[in-house]
């Protein structure tokens, strides 16, 4: 009986393990291996340890002269047990080594959380899930991980995803959140507790943007905000777009962190502890930047359409003005109604710029809503560059 499994794919040369490799069978089963590559025509060479349950030192070494001959070599499908294997020896320090990733359903799961690129759901009472929308989803997973373990080893409380699962089309990380609720689900069960969630959203809001990041490290927002304002470029008047570009320009780099995607369904209470969750969009850069993206979750998004805050954050568009208003009030305590209002126009000029270019490349201008909507943006927009000489305060 063959002691591996081989597909050839138009774009690959696929060899299956199974089961037991150690010492007792390797030379058999890299003798197979040898005989079977005499087809392999030159096709970047894969390994499958779909079926590999155990890998030995005489394993590992046949796996090793693979890697010699094929600088491409990819393994794949490997078990928590074997990938452990290759990790503790430095396999996955050498070659692309991906882990097999077991398949969850989240249907009929509460959805806890929302963001940019994905869901949280809850499914069990410790455990939540963040789904990403896209199917090829692994390498911003990948960052995500590396975002939140930054963030943490800078002091900003965060969970970190302990595995991957496959859901459905696309992939999943997976958190430990014993006894935790988000902003959102504590809001829904008592709003009387208004006040002391933006006091906590704010507290948690300041560390994070007195928090320092060394260069590089995250994606600069200003950079960001000048590709959504260079696309705007052919849907804005030539001055209002000229005034927009050289406002973000004078915007000087700043190091330090911003969350950018910023709301009640993003921070969750855990044993009177706040943690921030959904940390891809985590950047560096002036706060400027954050606060469009929390005017945008608390009013852009909804003015024309006031039911998107419900269906979005579970709250009404009225909750949402308050915690807006309120949200400026507090974290520029100290500064005058006038000062407070010109920091909201700043970030609105910013958050509408965004809305705008996201409706027009979501095909916005086919539909009756979505020319509302970028109709309203550039009335907005129009209106806040006659008032806005600086993005500072």
């Amino acid at each position: 009986m063959s002691l591996i499994d081989v597909k050839k794919h138009s774009d690959e040369f696929v060899i299956g393990l199974k089961g037991h490799i150690d010492s007792n069978n390797a030379a058999d089963v890299e003798k197979e291996i040898t005989e079977a590559r005499k087809d392999q025509d030159g096709l970047p060479l894969v390994i499958d340890c779909s079926d590999l349950v155990y890998l030995s030192s005489a394993g590992l070494r046949i796996i090793l002269r693979l890697k010699k001959e094929c600088s491409d070599l990819n393994i794949i499908n490997v078990s928590s047990e074997v990938y452990e294997i290759f990790d503790v020896t430095g396999f996955t320090q050498m070659m692309s080594i991906s882990k097999a990733y077991r398949n969850i359903s989240i249907e009929g799961c509460e959805i806890i959380g929302q963001g940019a690129n994905g869901k949280v759901y809850r499914i069990d009472p410790d455990t939540i899930v963040k789904v990403y929308y896209d199917s090829d989803s692994l390498p911003d997973i990948k960052r995500e991980r590396e975002l939140a373990r930054t963030a943490l080893i800078l002091g900003i409380p965060t969970a970190i995803p302990y595995d991957v699962v496959k859901v459905g089309d696309s992939y999943g990380s997976v958190y430990e959140l014993l006894n935790a609720k988000s902003f959102a689900q504590l809001l829904a069960e008592d709003p009387n507790r208004l006040d002391e969630i933006i006091g906590m959203s704010v507290d948690l809001l300041k560390k994070i943007h007195g928090t320092l990041v060394d260069p590089g490290v995250m994606p600069e927002m200003k950079d960001v905000v000048l590709n959504w304002v260079d696309f705007l470029k052919m849907h804005l008047p030539e001055e209002q777009h000229a005034k927009l570009q050289k406002l973000v320009e004078e915007v000087p780099t700043d190091l330090h962190m911003l969350h950018g995607d910023y709301h009640i369904k993003n921070v969750m209470l855990q044993d009177d502890e706040v943690l921030l969750i959904d940390m891809d969009t985590l950047c560096t850069g002036y706060p400027i930047f954050e606060f469009a993206s929390i005017f945008n979750a608390y009013q852009g998004y909804c003015e024309l359409d006031h039911q998107n805050m419900m269906d979005f954050l579970g709250i009404t568009f009225e909750e949402g003005t308050a915690i807006w208003e309120k949200t400026l009030k507090l974290y520029f305590e100290g500064k005058s109604e006038e000062e407070i209002e010109a920091i909201a126009d700043k970030a609105k000029l910013i958050g509408y710029s965004r809305i705008l270019r996201r409706t027009i490349r979501r095909k916005g201008l086919e539909t009756e809503e979505g020319r509302a909507l970028i109709e309203h943006c550039k009335k907005r927009i129009g209106e806040l560059l006659e008032k806005v000489d600086t993005l500072l305060y």
